[in-house]
């Protein structure tokens, strides 16, 4: 049984072998992933799986997953919370519950990690996959938990607010030095510690949230800064959307920006400070939506 096993791990490599033939920074392991049948190893892999960056071959049988991957773009963290948030356990990311739980009835695999994890002492779940996505505290601990899951993202957020204000003067050099501030708070950030409905969000924004922080960083020039601003916008947008917000908070619209398309900003100040134009046209605008 083992050398089977071991003949199809082959396999497995090879295949993954020849697909990232031109790639330098190529790395190779196999992780233990909960599942029953073939649909299962179809959502696995399709949950794992990106086009020249990861990819994933499950066997149903030893419940190994062989992961190849593009270590500058991605790392073995990020593969597995995409799984997980498919609805499959491993020994570092469990499935939320709802996910696991909307599973057809054949891929209802027996959840024999989180058994494990759920029947450890408290001191020693902290090191675990305990602390991931699911298995959080009951309803009395809620409020408690909403106050951690906020103070991953608040960071983020005011770096952003900062970085905002530095654009309504027009300060590219002050702009660079706050997105660099926001570049480290994105870094800061503890997946584990979100709560589901952020992760999901976070795991779908965090490329782009790096990628337009670190050049409007790369630069002084404000109006490249600005268009770059405007996908960070849309990014912190969409993760405000989905975290508990203390005040509210204003999504609000230039008409006039990116030859007259447009482009949205979020504000703690209801009256509007456009940060696409500055002092040339600092009240053009108005506020579409309040988040609270």
């Amino acid at each position: 049984m083992k050398s089977i096993l071991k003949m199809l791990m082959v396999i497995a490599l090879l295949s993954s072998t020849q697909t990232f033939s031109q790639t330098k920074n190529v790395k190779f392991e196999t992780v233990k992933i909960l599942g029953n049948c073939d649909f299962c190893k179809s959502n696995i892999e399709k949950a794992g799986n990106q086009k020249n960056v990861t990819h994933v071959v499950w066997n149903k049988d030893s419940k190994i997953a062989t992961l190849t991957y593009d270590s500058k773009k991605t790392n073995h963290d990020e593969i597995l919370k995409r799984i997980a948030l498919a609805g499959y356990d491993s020994e570092e990311y469990l499935s939320p519950d709802e996910t696991y739980a909307k599973l057809p009835e054949c891929c209802k695999y027996e959840r024999a990690i989180k058994a494990k994890i759920m029947s450890m002492p408290m001191d020693m779940k902290d090191n675990t996959a305990y602390n991931n996505h699911s298995d959080m505290p009951s309803s009395q601990d809620k409020r408690a938990l909403d106050v951690k899951n906020n103070s991953q993202l608040d960071s983020v957020f005011d770096k952003y607010f900062i970085l905002k204000d530095a654009l309504i003067k027009s300060d590219g050099a002050t702009a660079s030095t706050n997105a660099l501030s926001l570049t480290k708070a994105i870094q800061s950030v503890d997946m584990t510690k979100l709560s589901t409905e952020e992760h999901t969000v976070w795991m779908k924004v965090l490329k782009d949230l790096y990628f337009d922080s670190e050049h409007i960083s790369d630069t002084k020039d404000a109006s490249h800064q600005r268009d770059h601003f405007t996908s960070l916008s849309e990014n912190i947008y969409k993760l405000m959307k989905v975290a508990k917000q203390d005040t509210p908070v204003y999504y609000q619209h230039c008409p006039m920006f990116n030859n007259g398309k447009g482009a949205n900003w979020l504000s703690k100040e209801e009256a509007i400070k456009n940060p696409y134009y500055g002092s040339q046209m600092l009240t053009c605008g108005s506020t579409v939506e309040t988040i609270k």
